[in-house]
């Protein structure tokens, strides 16, 4: 098939077009770089079926002139950062609401009707029931990041309904592994760096989280894309294990020799919007014949010894 992946210089998305080049697709990575990188795409740059189209998914003729003649768009563009979303209000709705309209009507002009959209699990707030399954009813959102892709997935829904598009939505945990370049573990190791004999810690670091390593993000992703039917469907992708904050910066500091002081903040939040615990049921897409092949504990540590052996992910902000 032919795809085009938004944000496909970024820490997934580049793992996703190496993933598809792999299985011989013809694949275009449509990214501004505002912090996706070029050299995450080395070697995808050597391949005869891979080109780059450097663009911002806000600039809609750029857009629409890239999406034409694929089979797929993989949308992965967004601004993650859920931590500042209040300092910055515009900013999910821009690039997580407004940019997925403009991929939309892209595919619409293109007559592309096929779409893989990365969602979160911040949709669901802060839920009673764990592990979260699709179904459960949303809650009042608590962050601007999960409402502007509440509204998105809304968009996807409304368009597979009135255009006759065909949708895969899936609804992630946090990834780890390489590329990394935004969240706890770099966060952790850049303050280990400047103080390696004390660490400040957001909320009282008993916040429960689930993570998941890329490679087996990418190949949910792909499977669903294979196997499932229907013109709209949702799916979670997440692990079966959670961990607490601290045991995960337990992981980090034992790696690196180092046993600091721990400084919480305290409160159960980090910041506005932050879930104290993150748990999904991933059942539905395991029915598929999923599973993660890596546990956190490994895809944490895997992540840090990628952030060692690459010192310039430290220097930039991803």
């Amino acid at each position: 098939m032919k795809a085009l992946v938004t944000g496909g210089a970024g820490f997934i998305g580049s793992h996703l077009v190496d993933r598809l080049l792999r299985e011989r697709h013809q694949v275009t990575a449509y990214d501004n770089l505002s912090t996706g990188r070029e050299r995450f795409l080395e070697d995808a740059s050597r391949s005869a079926g891979f080109r780059i189209v450097v663009g911002d998914i806000l600039d809609a003729g750029r857009l629409t002139a890239a999406v034409a003649g694929h089979d797929w768009v993989f949308h992965l563009a967004a601004n993650a950062d859920v931590r500042h979303g209040t300092e910055h209000t515009r900013r999910d709705l821009e690039q997580n609401t407004l940019g997925t309209f403009n991929v939309l009507e892209a595919m619409r002009a293109g007559g592309v009707r096929r779409i893989a959209f990365t969602s979160t699990g911040s949709v669901y707030g802060e839920p009673e029931l764990f592990p979260t399954p699709e179904s459960c009813p949303f809650p009042v959102q608590t962050s601007l990041y999960g409402a502007s892709k509440v509204a998105a997935e809304a968009l996807l829904s409304a368009y597979c309904h009135g255009f006759g598009f065909e949708a895969r939505v899936f609804r992630l945990v946090s990834a780890l592994g390489e590329r990394y370049q935004h969240g706890h573990v770099l966060d952790f190791l850049r303050k280990l760096r400047t103080n390696p004999d004390e660490i400040e810690v957001l909320g009282d670091g008993r916040q429960r989280k689930s993570y998941l390593y890329v490679g087996d993000c990418v190949e949910g992703m792909l499977l669903a894309m294979e196997r499932a039917a229907g013109p709209f469907e949702v799916y979670n992708l997440g692990h079966d294990q959670h961990c607490t904050v601290d045991e995960s910066l337990g992981w980090i500091t034992e790696r690196l020799g180092l046993r600091p002081r721990l400084r919480h903040t305290g409160g159960t939040r980090g910041w506005v919007g932050d879930s104290p615990f993150i748990f999904l049921d991933a059942s539905r897409i395991r029915g598929l014949g999923w599973k993660p092949t890596l546990g956190i504990r490994e895809a944490v540590l895997r992540t840090l010894d990628d952030l060692l052996a690459n010192p310039w992910l430290l220097e930039t902000r991803g």
